[in-house]
């Protein structure tokens, strides 16, 4: 545990989620993506706690939180955290997120408004339609994004994959890291032992399987009105700018350079600048 920070565990929306908390001032939510927990925000949260009252959260089947049968979708699981931060006191706050995060970030921010006061996504930020064009034959040098089909195929990634989930953690750093030196062994572990159990193993990919809701909840919410901050590496941010653009009004870009997909783990402290920045 990171020293002035401390775990917690509060009962919402059915289920219970695990968050970190800890440092002083606005609230500010941080969520990270598949296939993490918040392990991954570790360098990220000291330094914004010196500004903020960071709370970490492992959302719906991530991490320390319950994996319940369902609920997968982004509207749901915004709602999650929505409960939680209303336990501990807070009307708005700010919140950004990572990867899958991220949608779930957005949803808070698309659903509760009042709630919001800014947002920042980073590495992803809302399903589009762009995402249903993934295919199972991915382009000679393209990216293979074989875990969003595997998602639809009922009780197979959890036979697949329970107790072998290192093998998904080494690949996925291998793939997406452009500084896979930055996550240890002991990293690498903490993460394999959090999605080795087949509960967590149907979880994590149920975030996926939700898309077509995810979608169709979409097209039903009005653009953002609160300002947004999106930030990537290069290969991801032009993505990041069509895909926030469409959804909100007042945006702001930031490219983190010489990073892969882990922005958290790769770059912490540019990533926590900019957003000490952007919040502040």
């Amino acid at each position: 545990m990171l020293e002035g920070f401390e775990d917690g565990y509060t009962e919402v929306n059915g289920t219970r989620l695990h968050y970190v908390i800890g440092g002083e001032g606005e609230p500010l939510v941080l969520m990270e993506g598949w296939p993490r927990t918040t392990h991954a925000l570790r360098g990220i949260m000291a330094p914004l706690a010196r500004h903020f009252r960071v709370i970490a959260v492992d959302y719906r089947g991530m991490g320390g939180s319950d994996k319940p049968a369902g609920g997968y979708d982004k509207k749901n699981m915004a709602k999650d955290v929505y409960e939680l931060v209303r336990s501990l006191g807070y009307e708005q706050i700010n919140i950004a997120g990572g990867d899958m995060g991220s949608t779930v970030a957005y949803s808070f921010a698309a659903n509760y408004p009042e709630a919001t006061r800014k947002l920042a996504v980073w590495e992803g930020a809302t399903f589009t339609s762009d995402h249903l064009a993934i295919t199972a034959f991915p382009q000679p040098g393209g990216w293979n994004a074989w875990w969003y089909s595997l998602s639809h195929v009922e009780d197979l990634p959890a036979k697949l994959l329970a107790g072998r989930f290192r093998h998904v953690i080494d690949w996925a750093i291998d793939h997406f890291a452009v500084h896979p030196e930055k996550i240890s062994e002991e990293d690498r572990a903490i993460y394999a032992a959090a999605y080795d159990d087949p509960d967590a193993v149907r979880a994590s990919f149920a975030t996926y399987a939700a898309i077509h809701q995810d979608l169709a909840d979409g097209e039903t919410y009005p653009k953002l009105a609160m300002p947004v901050l999106g930030l990537g590496g290069p290969l991801v941010i032009g993505a990041i700018e069509g895909a926030v653009r469409a959804r909100a009004t007042d945006t702001r870009f930031v490219t983190i350079e010489d990073t892969g997909h882990y922005l958290a783990e790769e770059q912490p402290e540019a990533l926590a600048a900019e957003l000490q920045k952007f919040f502040g």
